[in-house]
């Protein structure tokens, strides 16, 4: 009996809980876009394990960092979910996550705007890509593009992307060289692709942009 309760109890929880996150629906979400790589992903208490020498999360969120009722995030199966660090776990598969700049900044938003509404953050971020790969046409740009479209149809508006990236363009010169001109036309695409003329871009990069 007691376990037949348990079962009860976890499947009405999960209802619960699915349908929390299909009312979002029924408000306007406020679209922020999360790429670039490791540092957008979240890097922020990884590290190497002292006996097996194997990358791992500490597991310890930050105060700003921590999961709010006005925060979601766009999974990777396009499910809209509460966003929990590491909030790209899902999406930045085959390195470990930590924390991330995403849900400290909405926090931020929030935090000086208690009227904004809903943020629906969408993470697109994987380590170690070179800006070359976030070209128009390839895989990184065109999944950034579908999934950001996703939560658009939710009946959200875009109000930003925070992209984060550039120290794997920082080996070659050629792609020190190159990495401004490819900036813009990533920008410039992207904005175009989204219908977002005027999409707020907040960016840090370690590669100098002139």
């Amino acid at each position: 009996m007691g376990y037949m309760l348990s079962l009860i109890l976890l499947a009405l929880l999960a209802h619960a809980t699915s349908i929390s996150c299909q009312n979002i629906l029924e408000q306007r979400l406020n679209i922020i876009i999360l790429a670039g790589q490791s540092n957008m992903a979240g890097r922020g208490g990884v590290a190497n394990h002292s006996v097996r020498g194997i990358p791992t999360w500490d597991g310890d969120v930050p105060p700003q960092c921590q999961p709010n009722p006005w925060i979601f995030k766009l999974s990777a199966d396009m499910a809209w979910v509460e966003a929990r660090e590491p909030i790209l776990a899902d999406i930045d598969v085959k390195k470990t996550n930590g924390i991330g700049p995403g849900t400290a900044f909405a926090n931020a938003v929030l935090s000086k705007d208690p009227n904004f509404g809903l943020v629906g953050l969408v993470p697109c971020a994987i380590g170690g890509t070179h800006l070359s790969q976030w070209q128009k046409g390839g895989f990184l740009y065109e999944q950034l593009v579908k999934r950001a479209q996703m939560a658009l149809r939710s009946g959200g508006a875009y109000k930003a992307m925070l992209w984060y990236q550039g120290e794997t363009d920082t080996i070659y010169k050629q792609d020190v060289e190159l990495y401004q001109g490819r900036l813009k036309r990533f920008f410039n695409d992207l904005r175009s692709d989204l219908q977002a003329p005027r999409l707020p871009i907040f960016q840090e990069n370690v590669v100098q942009v002139q």
